[in-house]
């Protein structure tokens, strides 16, 4: 044989082995018998697998890590937020879900803002901030779930306000962002906390908040009370008088949260469950039934044909969404008939597998910023866990003294009164964050991916990735996604790993497309855990659009 032909056949053979052995993703799950925490920053991961090795539950561990979180992600979720879990029993095969949101403060009404001059809803500011649920929401869940001490969760999370962190890649970028600038810059007690020496840390910089250290110092010897009637409550109310806000002693002390049941629809023999209304966890379902009324598309999930019917069954479902989600104690919310079988085959009739729709009218069904993680412990117990300030850097409005940001959630109610969504004093707002679960047979799977209105379309698109396309967990979360903040208008923005030729076939038929960069926080930035209930291993992904990753359980030897 020629050498020449010799040394081209050596080539293609280990061409051939280099694509056995190599994938088109770039993170590898990891794979455990014992637990594992992923979450958005190394660090929470870390303290929530330090509390998993200490006998703690799946609760036990998300809180410490949440806790870490409310530090080292302080401009994207915090004590000052929200709180949504879902939570599976491993012994009793149940999931429970919690709504810890709060309501709006029982004197901001429309009269209210309307003789301050607004015309819409505050996007921030004191009149853009909703009750704080988070806290609440913790306690509710260790009460319930816990079996470590609820002193014991925060050490890590008071040790990181005081001494201190290393600001990370995508948070240094997202905190010199102009606009949020402006934004902190609006309230002396945000701008002197997290703008040190009047710019934002840059990456690797230690930030400090020893004003969080104390107030997570004092949650953990009292307790949620401390936040609610407390010394706490008394500076979130000193704050809010001195800006003219509308809460009182009793809108904090009335809080409390809400076990509900979770929403849910099969997908191609998988049930998906989400939390229900005021959240807006049903779009991802109602996207889903309209997808599986198509094959998947032979060529793949970024095959123009298969992201032309997710963009377009998302406008479809985002545009019921915005008709009809509200606070299910103020207005009737036809979750049922949005999630019939029949409306999805009704909807994705309207699909035009040729030409997008860039005026997408609401159905008529019949009537019946942000940080997730997630926790599997060494029983099987899955935590699917979502807490959010809303916007970054929420409200803007910083608690003065005590190291923390209000969230603006109130940003999405509407003064339109006729929307089922019009703002009303101790009214719950419209909202974004959603904790997903899916399950089939033996296989469980605690999911989310954060980011605004683009949660439901992001959950619909991992599903699909794994039940449609055989992936696992990593690479159904990796994988390029699309992203749209509303249901009309033929805009689109797409990571930039979509092949070219998908790109020009979805301009044919109309998308207005926007590239964005190859892994960009702007699709969200997603965690998941699988659990297989009879092998007992649990395989954990974290996406590489965060700072974050999974961490296991260490075997902590006597």
């Amino acid at each position: 044989m020629p050498l020449r032909r010799a040394a081209a056949l050596v080539v293609f053979a280990a061409s051939l082995h280099a694509q056995a052995v190599g994938r088109s993703y770039g993170r590898s799950m990891v794979i455990s018998q014992q637990g594992i925490v992923a979450t958005s920053h190394t660090l929470a991961s870390q303290a929530g697998a330090q509390i998993l090795a200490r006998g703690g539950s799946a609760i036990d561990a998300a809180i410490a890590a949440n806790a870490v979180l409310a530090v080292t992600e302080t401009m994207m979720d915090g004590i000052g937020g929200d709180l949504f879990v879902l939570y599976w029993d491993a012994k009793t095969g149940k999931l429970s879900a919690l709504n810890s949101s709060g309501a709006a403060p029982r004197a901001l009404t429309p009269a209210f803002l309307a003789a301050r001059g607004f015309k819409t809803m505050p996007a921030d500011g004191i009149h853009s901030v909703t009750v704080p649920g988070a806290i609440g929401g913790w306690a509710a869940l260790h009460q319930r779930y816990g079996k470590l001490p609820w002193r014991d969760l925060f050490g890590s999370a008071i040790a990181y306000s005081r001494d201190g962190f290393p600001v990370p890649e995508i948070l240094a970028q997202v905190w010199r962002e102009a606009s949020y600038i402006r934004r902190l810059n609006s309230n002396p007690a945000s701008a002197r906390l997290f703008l040190p020496n009047g710019k934002p840390p840059e990456t690797g910089r230690l930030f400090r908040n020893p004003d969080l250290a104390h107030t997570l110092d004092i949650i953990a010897a009292q307790g949620a009370s401390a936040f609610y009637t407390g010394e706490i409550a008394r500076s979130i109310l000193d704050t809010s008088r001195e800006l003219g806000g509308a809460m009182t002693a009793a809108d904090l002390a009335a809080f409390s949260p809400e076990w509900v049941q979770p929403v849910s629809t099969t997908y191609r023999g998988w049930r998906v469950y989400e939390m229900p209304p005021n959240d807006q966890g049903m779009a991802a379902l109602e996207m889903l039934n309209m997808m599986e009324t198509f094959a998947p598309d032979a060529a793949g999930p970024l095959s123009a044909g298969e992201m032309h019917k997710r963009i377009e069954a998302m406008k479809l479902a985002y545009s019921d969404l915005h008709r009809y989600n509200a606070d299910p104690r103020f207005a009737q919310v036809p979750v049922d008939g949005l999630l019939a079988k029949s409306y999805a085959h009704r909807r994705a009739a309207l699909i035009d597998p040729q030409r997008a729709n860039c005026n997408v009218e609401p159905g008529v069904p019949v009537r019946g910023d942000t940080t997730y993680l997630t926790v599997v412990d060494r029983e099987g117990n899955i935590a699917s866990w979502i807490q959010s300030i809303s916007a970054a850097f929420g409200s803007g409005v910083t608690v003065d003294g005590r190291g923390f940001l209000l969230q603006n959630r109130g940003a999405l109610f509407t003064l339109d009164p006729g929307s089922p969504n019009v703002l009303a004093g101790g009214k719950r707002p419209f909202h974004t964050i959603i904790p997903a679960f899916m399950e089939k047979d033996d296989l469980h799977v605690g999911f989310g991916i954060m980011g605004g209105p683009n949660q439901p379309l992001a959950h619909a698109q991992f599903v699909s990735n794994m039940v449609d396309y055989g992936m696992n967990v990593q690479e159904a979360l990796e994988t390029a996604r699309f992203t749209k903040p509303t249901a009309n208008g033929c805009d689109v923005t797409i990571e930039a790993r979509v092949p070219e030729a998908t790109l020009q076939q979805l301009s044919e038929r109309g998308h207005q497309i926007r590239i964005a960069r190859d892994y960009t926080p702007e699709m969200g930035r997603g965690n998941a855990i699988l659990h297989n209930s009879t092998t007992h291993t649990n395989y954990a992904a974290s996406d590489p659009r965060a700072d974050g990753s999974a961490v296991p359980e260490p075997i902590v030897r006597p």
